[in-house]
């Protein structure tokens, strides 16, 4: 028998699905694609790249370093928040005093940096940016930590075992690999130690016993360690070598308003700048967040989850960065829940609140309000919707991908020309 009942290879019905030739042919094609880019970029301006140059964007002068020292002094709200968790503990202050010292703590953890940042011309729009990031991590850290030892405070007063709302409170010791680890319980977790061990780890939910590695693999760190400094570096190179000339040149098509040269210019920069912001996705969130944890012994490494395969927007958002996902879950999202908020109205806060810093993180340090960040942000809504309703599969997976490179140039381009 020569022919039997089949499907075309390429049709949906033959349940072939191993693209993998396909695959390799679309990396060699834009491998190629972009070299040619590359060489024509060296030909037309030489070798751009100046890896000293990059200090200046961090410091005016060499003995004057105000984003450094406004990173310094937030060691005070960390102590604030010590202290008065020391005094909620022992019962010196009442609940609602407790409530209103973190309200006045946290609320100037904010607008003290961003205020200093407007106020001081000697802090440069890196450093400002840098040093709001700082502060703004340390903003969800301590929130987080007055929610997990008032939780802590309720257990103990109703004399429970257990934490329906979190794990945080385990008064027994347990083992991790070959090592046994002393578990504390409240309020013996009020140390120095222990709130710096938080502010440094590599998450934005407190516990008072996190899961430890029971060694640190040098090689593994050591790893970690060189991809840290040679991203950083390629980061840097495609700045200064490719979108820094792509930029100079966009200047006089968007003042002379030529619309047919803007957007080529913009789909010119697209390319650089979506690869940046990969390589900067795998800086940050495998390899320096990986180097800390494993200089820190801190066992839980999922900083991410395959937001690549993401068939919806609000899949993206809540797998490709899973500390800020955890930390929106487990303080914002479900206490709206558990006060009988719709599910939507809770999204809708969260992107609301997203989009607050992601305008608080762009707009102060170039002391410029547009709202364009904000309304990037809250444009995601709408996105969701549409592609959850109307777009399944690799359509959606698509539509993903393409409003992943239209933001990230969108914000590029708005941080340019605002």
């Amino acid at each position: 028998i020569c022919h039997v009942l089949q499907e075309s290879l390429l049709s949906s019905a033959s349940g072939y699905s191993n693209y993998r030739g396909i695959l390799n042919w679309c990396v060699v094609m834009l491998v190629l694609c972009n070299a040619r880019l590359f060489l024509e970029n060296l030909i037309k301006y030489g070798i751009l790249v100046d890896p000293i140059q990059v200090v200046s964007l961090f410091l005016k002068d060499p003995y004057n370093w105000p984003a450094s020292c406004l990173i310094i002094v937030s060691n005070v709200f960390i102590m604030a928040a010590l202290y008065t968790e020391r005094r909620l503990s022992v019962g010196t202050i009442s609940e609602t005093t407790g409530t209103f010292l973190y309200l006045v703590n946290l609320t100037t953890l904010l607008f003290f940096p961003s205020a200093t940042v407007l106020t001081l011309t000697s802090i440069t729009p890196v450093g400002g940016a840098f040093a709001l990031c700082v502060y703004t991590i340390l903003f969800m850290k301590l929130y987080s930590y007055k929610d997990v030892n008032m939780w802590c405070r309720e257990i103990r007063h109703t004399k429970a075992r257990t934490l329906t709302r979190s794990h945080s409170c385990p008064s027994f010791a347990q083992s991790n690999g070959s090592a046994v680890h002393t578990h504390v319980s409240y309020p013996g977790n009020l140390t120095h130690r222990d709130i710096y061990y938080f502010v440094f780890a590599p998450t934005l939910c407190y516990e008072l016993n996190f899961p430890r590695s029971p060694r640190i693999r040098k090689s593994f760190l050591l790893r970690r360690l060189f991809e840290m400094l040679f991203f950083i570096q390629l980061q840097i190179g495609l700045v200064q070598q490719w979108m820094v000339p792509t930029i100079q040149n966009s200047m006089k098509p968007f003042q002379d308003m030529d619309f047919s040269r803007m957007i080529e210019r913009m789909l010119k920069l697209a390319v650089p700048n979506h690869l940046i912001w990969l390589i900067f996705f795998y800086w940050f969130f495998h390899s320096s967040m990986n180097f800390v944890a494993e200089l820190m012994r801190f066992g839980d490494r999922e900083f991410y989850q395959d937001w690549w395969n993401s068939e919806t927007v609000t899949y993206f958002w809540s797998n490709w960065n899973i500390p800020v996902h955890k930390w929106c879950l487990r303080h914002f999202y479900k206490p709206l829940m558990g006060r009988g908020v719709n599910k939507w109205v809770a999204q809708t806060a969260i992107f609301l609140v997203s989009a607050f810093f992601h305008e608080y993180l762009v707009s102060v340090p170039l002391k410029m309000f547009r709202l364009w960040a904000f309304m990037g942000m809250m444009s995601q809504i709408p996105l969701a919707w549409f592609v959850g309703r109307f777009l399944r599969g690799n359509y959606g997976n698509a539509a993903v991908w393409i409003s992943l490179i239209i933001a990230v140039g969108r914000k590029q381009w708005s941080n340019i020309f605002c």
